[in-house]
């Protein structure tokens, strides 16, 4: 009998999760400093009325690691992101889409990843939909760049991210310039290290800024004085937190101009 109390008590949480009709949902899509790689440190956020959607489509309280793109999955910027943004009274749906890796050529239609041989816009789109079934898209967050910082990848950088979001735009049926999009520089220890000798890095963050420029809804946050985890490519957990509370600061500044 006890056990049968047991088994219906977490029955009940998890409908009662995934019945949600009312979050607040925020898309996370980019390539590995998106997904996190932070290492652990102990540190418990109070995530509190903060849900994401796992690799079965279904909402679950939301812990770290966030991502399941990869077993390196670990802290991430999203966590400190959703404890800056949440609001009293309202629920948070964290909706885990990026993958370590990829180019932004990858980000197309029915594209298949080289490195990873998933179809990753084709997955997100998806899991995007499902979670919209319980709430209303609030923002996007994006970052990557990376894969694109050599051999010239930087050059159809601009034309590939306004394609992105044009399919965002028609696959999800909303207007892509009403919903806050906030961008990412690319960390200063990667656009200087070697063989970065074309400062292809440094270019795909001046893209990133122009980007952010052209809509109201855009913002592009500074990585300046965020360090990496030893690779000098992957932010630390420490600056993937305080990454995290500069998209947080990105998404308020947006919704202020927008509401002005």
């Amino acid at each position: 009998m006890k056990y049968i109390i047991i088994i219906f008590v977490l029955l009940s949480h998890f409908l009662h999760i995934n019945a949600q009709t009312d979050m607040d949902i925020f898309i996370l899509i980019g390539q590995s400093n998106m997904a996190g790689r932070g290492n652990p440190d102990g540190q418990q956020l109070n995530l509190d009325s903060v849900y994401m959607l796992d690799k079965n489509g279904h909402w679950i309280p939301a812990s770290e690691p966030i991502h399941f793109d990869k077993s390196v999955a670990g802290t991430g910027l999203a966590a400190s992101f959703a404890v800056e943004v949440r609001e009293s009274g309202r629920k948070i749906g964290l909706v885990p889409c990026a993958v370590g890796g990829t180019p932004i050529e990858s980000w197309m239609p029915n594209v298949v990843d080289k490195a990873t041989g998933y179809t990753v816009y084709n997955d997100a789109v998806n899991r995007i939909k499902t979670a919209l079934k319980s709430g209303r898209l609030k923002g996007i967050l994006w970052h990557q760049g990376e894969s694109n910082s050599n051999k010239g990848g930087y050059k159809t950088y601009e034309d590939n991210f306004e394609k992105l979001l044009a399919n965002l735009e028609r696959d999800l049926s909303i207007n892509i310039d009403t919903i806050p999009l906030i961008t990412g520089e690319l960390g200063s220890f990667f656009i200087t290290k070697e063989p970065m000798k074309e400062n292809e890095g440094l270019i795909i963050n001046s893209i990133q800024h122009h980007l952010a420029q052209k809509k109201i809804n855009r913002y592009c946050v500074s990585a300046a004085g965020l360090n990496h985890k030893g690779d000098e490519t992957h932010f630390d957990t420490p600056s993937l937190r305080e990454l995290g509370k500069r998209y947080a600061e990105g998404y308020k500044t947006v919704r202020k101009k927008m509401s002005q």
